[in-house]
């Protein structure tokens, strides 16, 4: 492992951590918060993430006429990525957790086919096998025994989950290629402020929307509030590490590693919440480590 790879490597990994913390601090503080009023504090708490982050950068300003095909990429990626939340949160309202949440953790195997034939990444075959061991890992980890007294669902979450899962899967190709559009411009407009700008209004103008417009109904206590505001600030801390490790990172890999949170989730849930793994999720995780490793080899 060179110093080049800690660049991406590094926050990559910061990612699954904040990631897998946000997790459980939402199941220990707000798993009572109807999805929409979750969408707008996570909006928020992104928001003012993001934007310190900007604000504390002298970057070249990003509606400048150079920059604009990296403003109008950027932007869509967390556009689409707010989009695919929706989608997520309504699909789990209407089909089985047991399904959705693995069908969901695939995404980042849709991120390596689309970064291998729209951005030209390959693989070794080493990292090939670890990218495949952190996915099947994953979706190990997000399994969960459908509940057989649980009310028979709607056939509807099928799109709704497909649609966030390819979604999910387009969007790390999209960060990735909208910094290596200017990634050689002298006017450094494709950085990871700026970027961080992007999330920020990305959240706003979808999830700040929806959850505005649907999350009103019912009391917004200040406890709730207070108590949302930690774990989707650590969640906008994990989206911004994800930010960072795309701009020197292959997409290919990066997805993989970031989007193997449950690990943490699952050491946050067996410290804090006393919950025990099973066999499989024990299984999982030892998948999940052993691509991290993999991946890790022969990379430049």
């Amino acid at each position: 492992m060179n110093a080049s790879m800690l660049v991406w490597l590094t926050p990559a990994l910061a990612a699954t951590f904040f990631w897998g913390i946000a997790q459980g601090l939402v199941k220990k503080y707000i798993g009572e918060v109807p999805p929409a009023r979750f969408c707008l504090y996570y909006a928020v708490a992104n928001a003012i993430v993001n934007v310190l982050f900007w604000a504390s950068h002298d970057v070249p300003p990003i509606l400048a006429e150079e920059g604009r095909m990296f403003l109008m990429i950027g932007l869509l990626a967390y556009v689409l990525d707010g989009i695919a939340w929706i989608f997520y949160y309504q699909s789990i309202v209407y089909g089985p957790i047991s399904i959705v949440g693995t069908l969901s953790a695939a995404y980042p195997a849709l991120t390596v086919i689309f970064a291998n034939r729209f951005l030209g990444e390959t693989l070794s075959y080493y990292q090939l096998a670890g990218v495949i061991c952190v996915v099947a890992g994953c979706l190990g980890l997000a399994y969960s025994p459908p509940d057989r007294e649980g009310k028979k669902t709607q056939a509807r979450w099928i799109p709704l989950a497909g649609t966030a899962l390819l979604i999910w899967g387009v969007n790390g190709t999209l960060i990735r290629y909208a910094y290596a559009y200017y990634g050689e411009n002298e006017a450094n407009i494709a950085n990871e402020a700026n970027m961080a700008l992007l999330i920020a209004v990305g959240g706003l103008l979808t999830l700040g929307i929806y959850g505005f417009i649907f999350g009103r109904k019912g009391a917004m206590s200040g406890k709730e509030w207070s108590r949302s505001f930690l774990p989707m600030a650590t969640m906008a801390l994990g989206g911004l590490m994800a930010a960072i490790a795309y701009k020197k990172g292959p997409a290919s890999i990066v997805s993989p590693l970031s989007g193997a949170y449950p690990v943490v989730t699952l050491g946050f849930a067996w410290a804090i919440l006393r919950e025990r793994p099973t066999a499989l999720h024990w299984i999982a995780i030892a998948s999940v480590l052993a691509g991290f490793v993999l991946t890790t080899m022969g990379a430049g």
